[in-house]
């Protein structure tokens, strides 16, 4: 079964901060995301924009009920790992779901 939902959340670190945010994500959000039932997969992202690096996360989803399994009953509020404090500057609290109607 394709992924029918797409979840999408950014936030920037200092451009110093950033490869050290990457190493920190692989641990915490990639396994996060990729080990809910129903996630179809994870998209990290970064670009860097002067002295800051943005990074965009993009997840691919089965239905409404995997996502409300992972993020809880709030659907579109930002999960957030324990550090992340340590390396954001700046945050999206809320995510964008987008839903899919073709992909190939």
């Amino acid at each position: 079964m394709p992924a029918r939902l797409m979840r999408i959340w950014r936030g920037s670190t200092r451009r110093s901060d950033a490869e050290a945010y990457e190493r920190y994500m692989r641990h915490t959000g990639f396994v996060g995301y990729t080990a809910a039932d129903g996630n179809r997969g994870v998209y990290m992202t970064r670009r860097d924009l002067g002295e800051h690096s943005e990074f965009c996360m993009v997840s691919l989803w089965d239905s409404w009920e995997a996502v409300k399994a992972f993020a809880g009953d709030e659907l579109d509020k930002a999960v957030f790992y324990p550090e992340d404090d340590r390396y954001l500057v700046d945050r999206e609290l809320t995510v964008s779901h987008y839903v899919i109607f073709e992909s190939a």
